[in-house]
Formats: C-alpha cells, structure tokens, sequence
C-alpha cells in the first residue's frame, strides 16, 4: 500500500490546481531548497525536433541518447527553445524515447555545473484523467446512487488526507494521532456518502471504529516487538534530507499501517452487516445465535478471499522489489526477511490480515444483536 495514496492524489490531481497550466510570467514549479542540494524546477514542454539518436557503450552496456529540442510552453521562460540529451547518464529504453509533437515534463537544475535541462517525465494527465473518468463512469452506471455516493466519499478521504492528515504531521503532530483522527473522519463521511443514513449504515460505522482501535494496539504491538523504525523506505530518507527530521518516523508507520487497514474495515463491516440484516429480513423469527452464526459462515469465505487479495495486492506493489531480492544472490533469504524494508511491507500485512480476521465477528455479533432486537420491520 506505499503508493496507494500517491495514485489516489494522482488521480485527483487533473481536477485541482495541480493540473491547471501556469500562466503566462509565473514562475516555473519549484521544489524546496535543501543545503546544497541543486533548485529543481519543472514546466510542461513540447518536442519539437530529434536532432540525434544514438547508441554508446558504457561499462559493457548500450545506452540510448537522444539530442533534441524542447519549446516550453509554461513559467517564465514559456516561448524559448532549449536543446538537451534525453538518456545516456539515465539509462531509458525504445519506449521511453520521446518522439517530435510529444509533450513532456521539463526538469532544470541550477548548480555548481551550471545549467542543466533533463527530461523528467512523460506528460500523462490527460490520460490519466480520462482514465479517472471512465471509472466514475463505470461506478456510476452500475452502482447507480450508492456508486456515486462511493465517489464523494473518494473525495471526501483524499481531501482529508491531503489537507488535515498531511499538514497536521508536518507541523509536528504526532503521525499516529493525525492519522487515527483522519480515519476517523473518513470512515463517518465515506460510509454514510456510500451507503445512506440508515441503522444498518450506523452498525457498521460502530464496529469499523471499534474494530480501528483494535487494529491501532495491535499495530503499535507488532511495530514495537519488530523493532521497526519507519526506516524501510527511501521516502524516510528523503524527508530527513527535507529537513523534516522532527517527524516521528515509527508513527508515521503506524499511521500509514491504520490508513491501509481502514480500507480493508470499510469492505468487510459493510458487507457483514449487509448480510445480517438480509438475513433478518429474509426470516425475521431468527435469534441472535442463529443470525450469528449464519453471517460468520459468510464471513469465513470473505476472510478467505481478502487475506490471499491482502497478501497479492501488497506484493503486486512491491513487486519490483521481489525481483531485486531475488536476482542479488549474494544475500541470503533469512537477511532479505529480516531487513527493515521487507519487515515493514510483512508487518503491514499482517497488520491488516488480523484487523480483518478480527472485523468479521465484531461487525457480525453487533449487527446480529440489533436485527435481532427489535428488527423486525425493514430498515
């Protein structure tokens, strides 16, 4: 779940501010200035003629340069030409050479070694916003209301995250606290956008926020015995080189880990307590036993599936990873599970495996209680 939230932002961003093009005289996009480091800034540019294409050598590989010429099109030098190598000290494949007509990020350094313009990315938010629209298309079509009610409440959890959860932990909050608190709030907004305001929804609100404080002990729990740091990423590093060395690093583990597990609470408190009631509404004379037991046999099968999902989806983003570890011969299997970038992607998983184990027989014995209480009539 690394990148879950920096896809979801992504996605957002043709929406936003992020993807507005900068007007004419602003300045380019700056990123901040650390010690030395050399000021990066980045506008969109267009490729408007390959001056050279070749091959080199360089310590037994072929690398692919391309000598070309960008316009730019935003900042403050919009309208000038600038020429520049596209690969040789980074390598880049056939598909990642750009062809004339072709937009693209533009990087520029200012350093020790003077100027330097690089290809920095390719210019995708068009496709990734047609992309997010044919999403919402195909939510909206066949979930109907509740489908575009699941949108807002989409919204509504990047918008919390983006603008309470992040700001919070950069101004020093504890990461573990900001976190628990915008989960909070999204699990009470995105259920109720998704599924109404009803009794049923409210059930599966409680046992999500119960089953949340569980997860949240056993996460500090299984972080302490690992002795884990929050050191199992570049992007630890990289915000100690941002000068963020006052972020609590281990929380801010255990805030992502409370993240991720939401959205597994989400899915399985919903449907357990989806099924109690059609149960109860089906045969309103079963009892409280009766209706329990019913939805725990449903729910195994849903424990079944989403554990296996569970485990695929964070290897499915780790999945370069298992590659490099399993390529480099020289480190044994035991020192591969034991460093602290595996550990931590093994402990998040667990994490959520357990909070989902565990959200099936709350969600199920809470909404048992009260279709057998009183639950006779449709809610």
């Amino acid at each position: 779940m690394k990148k879950a939230l920096l896809i979801a932002i992504l996605l957002l961003m043709p929406f936003g501010a992020f993807a507005q093009e900068q007007e004419e005289g602003q300045p380019l996009i700056e990123t901040p200035v650390v010690d030395s480091l050399p000021i990066e800034k980045y506008a969109l540019g267009k490729v408007v003629e390959i001056l050279q294409e070749r091959k080199s050598e360089a310590g037994g590989y072929t690398q692919l340069e391309q000598e070309i010429r960008v316009e730019i099109l935003t900042g403050e030098e919009k309208g000038q030409t600038v020429s520049l190598v596209h690969g040789g000290a980074f390598v880049i494949s056939d598909d990642q050479k750009v062809k004339v007509g072709e937009k693209i990020v533009l990087g520029k350094t200012e350093g020790a070694q003077g100027v330097i313009y690089f290809v920095a990315e390719t210019f995708r938010l068009p496709w990734i916003a047609a992309i997010f629209l044919l999403f919402v298309g195909l939510v909206v079509f066949f979930a109907r209301k509740k489908g575009f009610g699941s949108i807002l409440g989409l919204t509504v959890s990047i918008v919390v995250l983006t603008l309470y959860v992040v700001p919070r932990i950069l101004e020093g909050s504890d990461p573990l606290a900001a976190s628990l608190v915008g989960a909070l709030i999204t699990a009470v907004i995105s259920l109720y956008f998704a599924h109404g305001f009803s009794k049923q929804t409210s059930i599966a609100l409680a046992s999500t926020v119960l089953t949340l404080a569980l997860a949240t002990g056993i996460a500090i729990l299984f972080v302490t015995v690992s002795r884990l740091f929050g050191l199992g990423s570049e992007e630890a590093y990289y915000l100690r080189m941002l000068q963020y060395d006052s972020i609590d690093l281990r929380g801010l583990l255990l805030g992502g880990i409370i993240i991720g597990a939401l959205g597994v609470l989400d899915d399985i408190t919903s449907s357990q307590t989806a099924t109690i009631f059609e149960l109860s509404k089906a045969n309103p004379e079963l009892s409280f036993p009766e209706l329990y037991h019913s939805g725990l046999r449903v729910g195994r099968e849903h424990i079944a599936s989403l554990v296996n999902t569970l485990v695929l989806a964070y290897a499915g983003a780790s999945f370069p990873l298992l590659l490099i570890f399993t390529v480099n011969k020289n480190i044994p299997i035991w020192a591969t599970l034991n460093s602290e970038l595996v550990a931590e992607e093994v402990i998040r998983t667990l994490v959520g495996s357990v909070t989902l184990v565990l959200a099936v027989p709350i969600a199920t014995a809470i909404a048992a209680y009260f279709a057998s209480h009183g639950a006779k009539r449709p809610v």
